[in-house]
């Protein structure tokens, strides 16, 4: 076990080092063989296409969103999609990959006359997301996460004015990468498995994928909902591809 752990532990230090400069990951073909099996259920290193491919089902076609993707049987009334696969696994999917983890949206203190506490925005390496499945001839299809998400109209938020409500849904998210925290005596916790924020359009403070800056989530802050046109049926498969936006070079 100890060997095995080293060498994924190696694999993984080496595809941090080569991301940095570079646009692509390059590994040996040893490397690259030893990914390909390592098996974290519900999610493929997709390798070829350079991005982590998580299995995901449809369950809403109506209604304001906030999140793109929640763990199953928690959030679904308010998401795109739920995943049964477990958010640190798809966290170390992404380290795999040469993804950097920031930080989601938090607070912090500032001295002065007196200690106030203010808002600081998310970070983390930029992703895109997008969903794959069949088209009508059966041929597997990506499509941006943008095509399934549209501005609710202005009648159905409650104190935001329409001029104030994007257009376009925005192209990517943040790697922020949740929290873990103390357990007790035991392993310590990934939040977002507890939430269910995996991917969250809103700020919850705790998600492994978030929106660059701070957003609502009371229902006078919610300004996306579904657009299910060409979306699957509610409870189809589809694959949920997370392709991190290669880093601009290291200005020498």
């Amino acid at each position: 076990m100890a060997i095995r752990f080293n060498f994924v532990l190696g694999i993984f230090l080496f595809s941090c080092v080569g991301w940095s400069g570079e646009p692509a990951l390059k590994l040996s073909p040893e490397a690259t063989k030893a990914l390909r099996k390592l098996s974290l259920p519900g999610i493929k290193l997709n390798l070829k296409e350079r991005c982590v491919d998580v299995n995901a089902t449809i369950c809403l076609h109506k209604g304001l969103l906030e999140l793109v993707a929640c763990t199953k049987g928690t959030k679904e009334h308010e998401s795109i999609l739920s995943i049964s696969a477990r958010p640190m696994h798809i966290h170390t999917a992404m380290l795999l990959l040469g993804a950097s983890p920031g930080t989601p949206a938090m607070r912090r203190a500032q001295e002065g006359a007196r200690t106030r506490w203010v808002p600081v925005d998310p970070a983390g390496d930029s992703v895109c997301v997008s969903l794959v499945f069949a088209e009508s001839k059966g041929k597997l299809q990506e499509y941006p996460i943008q095509k399934f998400i549209s501005p609710a109209q202005p009648d159905e938020i409650s104190g935001i004015p329409a001029k104030k409500i994007l257009a376009t849904f925005p192209a990517s998210f943040l790697f922020a990468g949740s929290h873990l925290v103390e357990n007790g005596a035991g392993p310590r916790k990934y939040v977002c498995e507890q939430s269910g924020n995996v991917i969250s359009i809103s700020t919850f403070g705790d998600e492994l994928l978030c929106l660059p800056g701070i957003h609502g989530h009371q229902n006078d802050g919610l300004v996306w909902q579904v657009n299910s046109k060409g979306l699957p049926g509610i409870g189809e498969q589809v694959i949920l591809r997370l392709r991190p936006n290669p880093k601009a070079p290291h200005k020498k």
